[in-house]
């Protein structure tokens, strides 16, 4: 049952993946570039997590908390990058 379930997740986050990939592509302004790029970082930790419910182990979750840590540093990074034109003050 945890299988179909996984797999059924997998395919889910796939298609958001994809979705996500294709909106920092084709997005119209680099704000909309932006919020897909934090949006594909949390599709990744989605996979990550769901990576260590297969396989049964914790080190996946504690790579997944460090990569949502990294994710959220270079989105308000890139966001403090877009409204002041610098990042370090």
């Amino acid at each position: 049952m945890i299988m179909t379930a996984s797999i059924i997740a997998a395919n889910a986050i796939c298609i958001a993946f994809l979705l996500a990939l294709y909106r920092v592509v084709a997005g119209p302004d680099a704000t909309d570039r932006v919020l897909a790029l934090d949006t594909l970082v949390i599709n990744a930790i989605g996979l990550i997590v769901l990576l260590g419910i297969i396989y049964g182990t914790t080190m996946y979750f504690e790579a997944a908390l460090l990569f949502a840590m990294v994710g959220f540093v270079t989105t308000v990074a890139f966001c403090k990058f877009l409204l002041r034109g610098n990042v370090i003050e």
